[in-house]
């Protein structure tokens, strides 16, 4: 009696998901600079995977065409196996489509993979400056303040790019990239993966019913189908190192399998 309305269920839900969608993409592209230079900046290979999987398979479809740079500030060396993560990082980047020139591993003596040390803003803007740079960088996606599992080496990062924003805003000849966060949620929807994924999804289409015209400030919102979630998975078990137990679970449950919300990030004196 109950199995019709649970198969109608699970196709309703399936048909929701199979697509990936995105809200207001445009707010984090757009650029005087064509194409867009985006660089996803992470403190640990697996990051690039583990949390930002959604936005990488998004940009890539984008028809800005934006160019997709990756720059990880350390080879995760905190077990000793910081050569094997890197070719761990190498393999899940070509699954993700970013393009072997556009990525680079730092291994810098103040920026190490280690739980209980944050990082230096100064050290970690001194290191990306030349990357930002040479590379025309328009705008540099990483996390936001709380690091989304509260890691002092991922929090560091944005505190780095905005000591980089201001210091170079004091410059007339270059360019200044624009820096966008990706949102901590709380504990519940970060654990909730696929239903915040449906969540997600019905809040988009509720917002094209009502004819809702994004803004500036609109956060841009990527949401995977279920090929890309499959994709992202692909990536994740190509760190081999980091495939204990608990990493099945995240794949399972994260949100961020799933789903990234982008604020932008503005220094205080911008």
């Amino acid at each position: 009696m109950f199995f019709p309305f649970i198969l109608a269920v699970v196709t309703l839900l399936l048909s929701i998901l199979y697509k990936p969608s995105e809200f207001n993409t445009d707010a984090l592209l757009k650029q005087t600079v064509s194409p867009p230079r985006v660089l996803l900046l992470t403190a640990h290979p697996d990051d690039e995977c583990f949390f930002f999987a959604p936005t990488i398979l998004a940009l890539r479809r984008s028809s800005l065409s934006p160019e997709i740079f990756s720059l990880c500030l350390s080879n995760g060396n905190a077990d000793g196996i910081g050569e094997q993560r890197k070719g761990e990082l190498v393999r899940s980047l070509d699954i993700l489509g970013v393009e072997k020139d556009n990525r680079w591993v730092i291994e810098h003596p103040q920026l190490q993979d280690n739980i209980a040390q944050q990082w230096d803003a100064e050290i970690v803007a001194q290191v990306l400056r030349p990357f930002v740079i040479e590379h025309h960088i328009t705008s540099v996606l990483t996390f936001d303040i709380k690091g989304i599992s509260l890691h002092p080496n991922h929090f560091s990062l944005p505190l780095g790019v905005s000591y980089l924003i201001e210091s170079l805003s004091s410059s007339s000849h270059i360019s200044v990239p624009r820096l966008f966060s990706l949102v901590t949620v709380p504990v519940l929807p970060k654990y909730a993966g696929l239903p915040s994924a449906i969540l997600a999804r019905l809040g988009i289409v509720s917002q094209a019913f009502l004819a809702f015209e994004p803004t500036v400030d609109s956060a841009p919102v990527f949401i995977s189908g279920i090929s890309d979630y499959l994709t992202t998975a692909r990536a994740i078990l190509a760190h081999d190192s980091q495939m204990v137990w608990f990493r099945y679970l995240y794949m399972s449950f994260s949100r961020y399998m799933w789903v990234n919300e982008w604020v932008e990030f503005k220094p205080q004196n911008a």
